[in-house]
């Protein structure tokens, strides 16, 4: 074993270089994917090493300050894919990518500053002894790296290369939690929005002598039966999506493939929706139900909650701000429903803008030229890009759902205030500001969750990260990621907004003829 430095299109990083024969190993030859084997002059580089910096067969790179060539890219089981176990935690060494050179090769790399070092692979005749076998010479756990023999045993290695599943698995169960919470707000804003639009319906149901509980089991019928469908997409879509974020990445060979869809896998799945659903659908179904027959089929406006203290401080305000402090506080549990739904998403997005950062911080650390060179952790290079895959993964699907909440508040917002817009504008508001008011009602709660989402995005990265190192992202990046959700939230409520504002004043008193 050589330890030189290896730069390349202006990067530098500390290498693990390992003389090889042209012969195959009896233990550890590693595995080709690209290219052909070591020469004299040219080197065979771990994937997940050449990926990190976009190496290919072919290439040239300087070892040592010497030329060389890539003859190959090779993929190997005798070390962690996240670091060469017997360098972590090294302060001349912290984890140096992986590559194989002739044995010649690797010797003329010595130097005395850096000389030789040997590795042996080892295949015991019992492999399930490894562990015990390892302890007889490192009793500590494989950390102690000052000095004499250092013994890797393949659970130990196996264990490292499946902690790369166990952070992903994390970040996707902590993802799933959030996008549970978005459908549950936005189907709670459906449903409510949807259950206003049918009190006359729910009125006819109880003249014909419907009670209670059959108009408001027909009004969770929909709903559940809705859930059955979504549930059954979802699992469909999930087995086709799972491959996609289960590829076990470059260091690893093989894949997971698509997962089993057993009985209870499927119950769980349908069962999580129904859940969903009866929660989001349960109370306003039941308030439709109670509501009296008279006022269902006059389909009446309901008497705002009235804040003297409010009303006297709102009064000098400019009207469409006027008018959004007066809707906002009037459903204030669709206010708070919004503003998480956009805290959640923000942190989504701001945890995406941790991964970047902390992924060029370490990059920056192999920069040729840079004091130690060895500080391009190769191991959580890889490792970071690949929760940055998964987390724009899930930020995507959480933006997407919270553009769907933020457009079904406004619309369910203008539902609910139609009687009171037309008063409005009847006492001589404008549409154009009735217009402002609706949007501002949303915007309003949009500023108080993106300023949680900035917190909240630096927790969650942190939580998947489970102590690694984390970079703060530019100031200006997160500012941007705040205004842009503020002007999105705008963006997506303007046309309800304008629609809803153009509503014939007359055909709004008059209620819905459905």
């Amino acid at each position: 074993m050589a330890f030189p430095v290896l730069t390349v299109r202006g990067h530098a990083d500390a290498v693990l270089a390992e003389g090889r024969g042209s012969a195959p190993a009896a233990v550890d030859q590693p595995e080709l994917t690209q290219g052909s084997w070591v020469q004299p002059g040219a080197v065979v580089i771990e994937r997940s090493f050449a990926d990190a910096f976009g190496l290919r067969a072919g290439d040239r790179i300087t070892l040592g300050g010497r030329p060389f060539m890539v003859a190959g890219v090779a993929v190997t089981a005798a070390f962690p894919v996240n670091g060469v176990g017997f360098l972590e935690g090294s302060s001349r060494w912290p984890n140096p990518g992986l590559i194989w050179t002739t044995t010649a090769d690797a010797e003329s790399l010595a130097t005395h500053q850096y000389p030789l070092g040997y590795v042996l692979n080892l295949k015991l005749a019992h492999p399930a002894g490894a562990e015990s076998f390892a302890n007889r010479f490192d009793p500590g756990g494989y950390t102690d790296n000052t000095g004499g023999r250092y013994v890797i045993p393949w659970q130990l290695i196996s264990h490292q290369d499946g902690l790369l599943a166990a952070h992903e698995q994390k970040i996707l169960l902590v993802s799933s939690w959030l996008l549970a919470m978005l459908a549950a707000a936005s189907l709670t804003v459906v449903a409510g929005g949807r259950m206003a639009e049918q009190n006359r319906r729910a009125g006819r149901l109880k003249a014909i002598g419907g009670t209670p509980a059959l108009v408001a089991g027909v009004l969770l019928a929909e709903y559940l039966a809705l859930g059955v469908i979504a549930g059954a997409a979802g699992l469909l879509a999930g087995r086709l999506t799972a491959p996609l974020l289960t590829e076990p990445g470059t260091g690893l060979l093989g894949s997971a493939g698509a997962p089993h869809l057993t009985v209870p896998v499927a119950a769980l799945v349908i069962g999580a929706a129904l859940a969903v659903a009866t929660l989001a659908s349960y109370i306003p179904a039941l308030r439709v139900a109670r509501t009296s027959t008279v006022d269902a089929l006059a389909d009446a406006a309901r008497a705002p909650r009235r804040h003297a203290r409010l009303t006297a401080y709102s009064s000098g305000l400019p009207v469409p701000l006027l008018l959004a402090v007066r809707l906002a506080v009037r459903r204030p549990r669709r206010v708070l429903l919004g503003s998480l739904s956009i805290a959640v998403t923000v942190s989504g997005i701001v945890a995406v803008l941790f991964a970047h950062a902390t992924l060029a911080r370490s990059q920056a650390g192999g920069q040729a030229g840079a004091g130690d060179p060895g500080l391009a952790d190769v191991g959580f290079l890889s490792q970071t890009a690949r929760e940055n895959q998964v987390l724009l993964t899930v930020t995507v699907m959480l933006v997407a759902l919270a553009a769907v909440n933020v457009t079904f508040i406004t619309r369910a917002t203008v539902q609910d205030s139609r009687h009171a817009a037309a008063v409005t504008r009847a006492m001589g508001a404008t549409a154009g500001q009735l217009a402002a008011g609706l949007s501002a009602a949303q915007l309003l709660p949009a500023i108080a969750g993106a300023l949680a989402g900035l917190a909240g995005g630096y927790i969650l990265f942190t939580a998947v990260s489970q102590g690694g190192d984390v970079s703060q992202p530019p100031a200006w990046w997160l500012i941007t990621a705040w205004l842009g959700t503020l002007i999105a939230v705008a963006g997506l409520t303007a046309g309800p907004a304008r629609l809803g504002a153009r509503l014939p004043i007359a055909q709004a008193l008059q209620g819905d003829g459905a």
